[in-house]
């Protein structure tokens, strides 16, 4: 089996900034493609930033200069690093992964998502 656990999330004043991380565990194989998506309320889920299995990093337009994220591969962690955060950042933000796990000697690919973690940014 393979978890991955977010944490991070919490209230935050406009224009303040917040750090999610997201860790993958369990039985790994290699973490491919790993990234962060986010839902606000009564819309799509969106990708926000992600690393491509090629380790080139996209980020949504709406964070460019606002947000980062960044991986360590040691740790099957990656992070995100959110400034300037604005009210339009509210949101669940989830992690995600493309990930080849292994049970026994089978080796399979797979897309895994986190639980989620809250972004609400008010004053």
């Amino acid at each position: 089996q393979v978890q991955l656990v977010e944490s991070g999330g919490g209230l935050v004043q406009p224009g303040g900034s917040l750090r999610l991380s997201c860790t993958a565990s369990g039985s790994i194989s290699r973490v491919n493609a790993m990234g962060w998506s986010r839902q606000a309320p009564g819309k799509e889920r969106e990708l926000v930033a992600g690393f491509s299995a090629g380790g080139a990093t996209n980020y949504a337009d709406s964070v460019k200069g606002r947000f980062t994220i960044s991986r360590d591969n040691a740790k099957n962690t990656v992070y995100l690093q959110m400034n300037s955060l604005t009210p339009e950042d509210t949101a669940i933000y989830y992690c995600n992964a493309d990930i080849t796990a292994y049970a026994g000697s089978l080796y399979f690919s797979g897309d895994y998502w986190g639980q989620g973690t809250q972004v609400t940014v008010s004053s």
